[in-house]
Parts: structure tokens; sequence; C-alpha cells
């Protein structure tokens, strides 16, 4: 599938959604009434550490039986700090749903993941999983909460502009930054762009406060519509 595609399946469910029940037009996407009401699929949470044996299990689908699980610990009246982490798995597995449903025999890596005794869902969801299916439904989850012309108009109240945010200006404030980051996060994630990322995150965090999503989601997001923006390039006049 193509970028636009995404967009283009997930704007489809939208509408489809606001025709049978009501209109989305502003977020957060109500995507808990589009997966239970709209698509009618069952949620549940559940203990997927003692179900399946690993700890980065978050989300399944049972496409025959139409059930959708989550990981317990992302239940957010419990775990308010995992909202948007449950939202947006709650909305990747709508896109295995809308996407891959017809294609869902089991694969050999996941067959082995799980103990011989388990109902095994279709889908398993890890977060070390680099499937293509994977990513597409991620592509699809970030469409589908983060409606593209819903963070334009997003984008523009919050900064008065279009213009996107470059990192060289967020690094001339960094230390107090990753300061700042560091206290809310008890810690930094590892990686090569570690520090990169978190000073975009810190940037973006009232969109994704706005629109009930992660921070790392957000920025993921905003990245791919050119809002945030690594190096400037030149411009004819420099």
């Amino acid at each position: 599938m193509r970028d636009h595609e995404f967009e283009e399946e997930a704007s489809l469910l939208l509408a489809e959604y606001g025709r049978k029940y009501s209109p989305v037009i502003d977020p957060p996407v109500p995507v808990d009434e589009i997966v239970e009401l709209y698509l009618e699929l069952k949620l549940t949470f559940d203990d997927f550490v003692q179900e399946f044996g690993v700890d980065d299990v978050h989300g399944a689908l049972w496409v025959n039986e139409r059930r959708v699980g989550i990981d317990q610990r992302l239940e957010p009246t419990d775990n308010p700090a995992m909202l948007g982490r449950y939202r947006f798995t709650l909305a990747h597995e709508a896109g295995h749903w809308r996407l891959h449903r017809h294609l869902f025999q089991r694969r050999a890596n996941q067959l082995t993941l799980l103990p011989e005794n388990a109902q095994r869902p279709e889908y398993i969801c890890r977060s070390s999983d680099n499937d293509p299916i994977e990513y597409q439904a991620n592509r699809f989850a970030s469409c589908l909460l983060m409606p593209r012309e819903f963070i334009k108009r997003a984008w523009h109240q919050w900064r008065g502009n279009m213009e996107p945010i470059y990192l060289e200006d967020l690094l001339e404030r960094s230390q107090q930054i990753l300061t700042a980051e560091l206290l809310r996060r008890g810690g930094m994630k590892s990686g090569e762009k570690a520090t990169e990322n978190m000073l975009f995150e810190y940037a973006c965090r009232p969109l994704a406060e706005q629109f009930e999503v992660s921070t790392d989601a957000m920025r993921i997001r905003l990245e791919g519509m050119k809002l945030l923006v690594r190096k400037r390039e030149p411009s004819l006049f420099d």
C-alpha cells in the first residue's frame, strides 16, 4: 500500500462511522466507539504476559470471534499514563481488521510464540515485531487517530501558521528541554536519535494531549507531514 491509501482507508472508516452515528469533526477520535459500535468487535483486557509468556504483546485480534484483546497494563482507567498507548493499540487492531482480516493465515513466528494449549489469535501485535503488516496497521492507526486535516487545523490554531518546527531551533534550548523531559519521564529512552526525538516530543506535547496519543506517535505523524523537520534545507537566497 502507498501512503495515501492509509489516509484514504482511515478517512473512509471515519466517514462510515459518522454516517451511522455522529460525524467526527474534532479530536480526539472516538476509537473505542468505532471499534465496538461500528466495527462490532468485542473489546477485552487480558493478561498477555501470563497468556503468551512474553512481556511485549500489546494487542491481539481474533478474527473469527470478532474480538480485540488489549493487554491489561494498558487499561486507561487504571493506568491513565497509558491512554495514548491504549488508543493507538486499539486503532492498530482496527487496522488489522480493515486491512488484513482476509489474510489471517497464522504465521510461523506467531505459532512458536504461544503455548500449545493457547487459543491462538490471528494477529498478535508485539512492540518488537517488524512484519510489514504491523507497519501497515501502525500507519492506519496513525491516520485514524490523527487525520491529516485535523492535524493541519490544530497546528494552525496552535502556531498561528503552517511553518514547521526545526530541530536546530529546539537545540538552542536543549538543556532546559531535556532536563524537563527527563524529570517528566523519569529517564531517557535509548537509541541513536533519542535526544533529537525527546526534543521533538517535548515540542509536540500540546498536540499529543489534544489528540490523546503518545508524544512518540505524534512526533512520527508530524515528521511525516513535514511539520517537524530535523534539517533545514537551504533556500535559494541563503
